[in-house]
């Protein structure tokens, strides 16, 4: 089995990169992974239009998520699909990170046709990977969620069209805490076994010691969440530079928690990690409405009125489905900042 990159491997690749900066990714016209993945749905012109957007701007790279049940339903028509997205990235000089399982939101994932949007509701039809149901399971249940990792990473394990793997976005979401700790551990298992050229990472995002120490401690390169401020985001840069590993912002910016393009790119580009902010095209995911909405639309909350009109505020999300910019100075200053730096 492979063991994890040396330091030196692991600032050795970083070095070989241009300053990383793009958006987690999905078609401004579907809802979920399922919707963007199966075959009835997958819609190349729109990631090409969409990808387009973001070349124009400078991304090098975006993060997109993959989901197992699309896998289970149509192994090689997904790996095409996967191959047709990687041609089509590779167009507009993006190399994209794959996320291969997921905590976050619904709890049930279905594969076929997906829900509607609910109006105004953050996210109301993103699906976990496998879903809380399977992950507390345990080993006994994971022999077709292997399968399914030693697959996808064995087919482009040498592909350099593919920046990284991102093996398990916050895991321990919906409250799941240490339970999702197993599943981290058997996912660095099984990718190892591959030995793939990409690194392999999991993210810290949120205070849980027995998750971060064991996701730092297996990442070859060091990812993170930070949705905070300019001051907290650097704060949390310096503690994490301790480690001696490249850093990779994978998620951040929300408006209307003080997480922004003008405060927060300066701070990645001088210290030079990358980032990759939340949503490049508003669409069916709902993702210029905050948090609260799907926490409110879960769990009602007789103080909080919800809004099926456009926030003054987005949340999250760079362009109108026409291309037109929400912010057009925040397009101007990635445009300008990327122009600066190595590409």
């Amino acid at each position: 089995m492979q063991t994890r990159w040396s330091i030196e491997k692991a600032n050795d690749w970083y070095s070989r990169q241009p300053w990383l900066v793009g958006c987690n990714f999905i078609p401004s016209n579907a809802i979920n992974q399922l919707e963007m993945w199966q075959a009835e749905t997958f819609d190349p012109l729109t990631i090409d239009r969409e990808l387009g957007w973001a070349e124009g701007i400078g991304f090098n790279t975006i993060r997109t998520y993959l989901h197992d049940l699309a896998w289970v339903i149509d192994i090689d028509g997904f790996k095409q699909r996967i191959d047709q997205f990687l041609r089509i990235a590779a167009r507009h000089r993006i190399r994209p990170i794959f996320v291969l399982f997921d905590d976050c939101w619904n709890t049930h994932p279905r594969a076929g046709k997906q829900p509607i949007p609910k109006p105004g509701v953050h996210n109301s039809g993103w699906v976990q990977s496998p879903g809380l149901e399977m992950v507390n399971r345990g080993p006994s249940a994971w022999g077709e969620l292997e399968k399914y990792v030693l697959d996808i990473i064995s087919t482009f394990a040498n592909d350099a069209r593919i920046l990284l793997w991102d093996l398990y976005n916050e895991p321990g979401n919906r409250l799941n805490g240490s339970k999702s700790l197993p599943l981290v551990e058997a996912v660095f298992n099984w990718a190892r076994l591959v030995r793939p050229s990409q690194p392999l990472s999991v993210g810290v995002w949120f205070k849980n010691k027995e998750l971060n120490d064991f996701q730092l401690g297996a990442s070859d390169i060091i990812t993170f969440h930070n949705y905070n401020t300019a001051a907290n985001l650097e704060h949390q840069i310096a503690e994490l530079k301790k480690l001696g590993r490249p850093l990779i912002c994978t998620e951040w910016m929300a408006r209307t928690r003080s997480s922004l393009v003008q405060t927060n790119l300066p701070v990645f580009a001088r210290e030079r990690v990358g980032c990759l902010n939340w949503g490049l095209v508003a669409g069916k995911t709902n993702t210029i409405y905050p948090w609260l909405t799907i926490l409110n639309d879960i769990i009602p909350m007789k103080w909080f009125r919800k809004s099926v009109s456009e926030p003054k505020v987005w949340f999250h999300d760079l362009f109108h489905a026409d291309g037109t910019p929400y912010d057009p100075l925040e397009i101007a200053l990635f445009q300008e900042y990327t122009q600066n730096q190595e590409r």
